[in-house]
């Protein structure tokens, strides 16, 4: 029923998924698995959510947010999707970090980390190995008090080189700052250094379409170009939702929409305690990005600059800096052919944080000056690391704040989902409203791929101890 209308629908499920990001479609799977009947819902013309890719011509494909992720995502693949998915997971072991402060490039495992720290930044052994150790315990209930910035101050002193290294591309990750608790960070970063950073081979549209492939399999009704526009609440518990203005009846919900859309647009203030929904208005948002995409022209090829590429001309660290319209900082992930086996084809896409405020006002003229100039200053960038570039390429577009807001309904176009409280929110909604429940990228911990798919497990073993019961 992939890509069927809501004529298709049947009256009634055990649950209803909102929304296909890598959230949605975890849980779904793992519902379906346990033999509960599942319809998940999408708005958009294809499943994914931000793990999205997009066809132009000259025979190109661009992947939205395959930039890369932990190792955790083959062991989550596997038993929580198939095997086959799995296997399509490898490593990119080309990471480069270039900036006035220095200029190295690392594979970001621990072992390459602790030699990066001690010959590069000269820290010494035990410093790094018991800031390692740290890292790696952390977890969700440790103290949410100390910020990053304390964090690091209390292992690298004056020290913001070292700063930089440990901390900008997680902020790229997950979009966090050096004042946002500490765990937000740890956890991350722990994460990604276990065993460096992998990518699926194939590109985002094979995984979605493996992906589609296990939930028919496993009996999921699937339905995308499906608006939500509310979920139905009776007798205080969840009933339904309304799709294309038909309701569907359900014992849970499952939302994989933004966190605060959710509560108080899909469900409404009336249906939760007046304290639960001033502590939901209170959530903030995280921010958005910006990205280049850049086709090289069928039959062209570029140098091997690296798999990713973390660039700046910013003289230090600064979390608001990777977020200003003034770019001085930019990810360009590299897609070589063996990316996409068979395909021949090279392209570039570039990243940036971005502030949803710094686009939504621009008029219609000022917004496409705007888009213009991000494309040319980028490809001007490029060209630092790639010479010639330019005219190697065929085909190039942006994206903003805007963009995503349109593509994914997000607020705000948040890409990262919400600041850190938002995740007693999420996990809170069932007990304010029997039967829903939130999953998707909140908190910042749960954001990037890993973390999004690992929400959607963990929401869905929720799921079912309530229809269980």
């Amino acid at each position: 029923m992939a890509g069927g209308s809501s004529k298709d629908i049947k009256d009634k499920y055990d649950v209803i998924v909102v929304g296909s990001g890598l959230g949605g479609l975890s849980c779904a799977n793992m519902l379906a698995r346990n033999d509960y009947s599942v319809l998940l819902l999408e708005q958009h013309s294809q499943l994914g959510g931000l793990a999205a890719w997009f066809k132009r011509r000259g025979g190109h494909i661009f992947d939205v947010s395959l930039h890369g992720f932990p190792v955790g995502m083959i062991k989550t693949c596997r038993k929580y999707w198939s095997q086959e998915i799995a296997d399509q997971i490898v490593q990119i072991k080309e990471i480069r970090l270039i900036n006035p402060q220095f200029s190295l490039t690392t594979t970001y495992d621990s072992e390459d980390f602790a030699r990066v720290m001690q010959d590069k930044f000269k820290i010494p052994k035990d410093t790094v190995d018991e800031f390692v150790t740290t890292v790696r315990g952390m977890n969700f209930y440790d103290d949410q008090t100390m910020t990053t910035r304390e964090f690091f101050d209390k292992f690298f002193p004056g020290r913001d080189d070292v700063v930089r290294f440990v901390m900008e591309p997680i902020t790229y990750a997950n979009g966090s700052s050096l004042d946002d608790p500490a765990i937000t960070y740890g956890i991350v970063f722990s994460n990604f250094l276990s065993k460096g950073v992998y990518t699926f081979r194939g590109g985002t549209d094979k995984i979605i379409a493996m992906m589609q492939a296990e939930l028919l399999k496993n009996g999921v009704d699937i339905s995308t170009k499906s608006l939500v526009e509310k979920i139905v609440v009776e007798d205080k518990r969840v009933a339904g939702v309304v799709v294309n203005g038909r309701t569907i009846r359900s014992r849970a919900v499952v939302s994989n929409g933004n966190l605060k859309s959710t509560v108080h647009k899909l469900v409404g203030d009336e249906h939760f305690s007046p304290e639960f929904a001033e502590e939901s208005r209170k959530v903030r948002l995280n921010n958005s990005s910006c990205q280049v995409y850049m086709g090289i022209r069928k039959g062209e090829k570029i140098d091997r600059i690296g798999d990713l590429l973390f660039t700046s001309v910013a003289e230090s660290f600064d979390s608001a800096e990777l977020s200003s319209r003034d770019i001085k900082s930019r990810t360009y992930s590299i897609y070589y052919p063996e990316i996409r086996p068979g395909s021949g084809m090279y392209s570039v896409v570039a990243s940036t944080n971005a502030r949803y405020e710094d686009w939504a006002y621009l008029t219609e003229d000022e917004y496409r000056s705007s888009k213009n100039n991000l494309i040319e200053t980028t490809i001007d960038d490029l060209e630092r690391y790639a010479p010639g570039v330019r005219k190697k390429i065929d085909y190039v577009e942006a994206a903003t704040p805007r963009t995503f807001q349109r593509y994914t309904l997000h607020e705000r176009g948040s890409s990262f989902g919400t600041k850190f409280e938002g995740l007693k929110i999420s996990m809170g909604l069932p007990g304010e409203v029997p039967g829903l429940f939130h999953t998707g990228s909140v908190a910042i911990i749960m954001s990037g791929w890993l973390g999004a798919a690992n929400y959607g497990v963990i929401v869905s073993n929720n799921a079912d101890k309530y229809l269980r019961s």
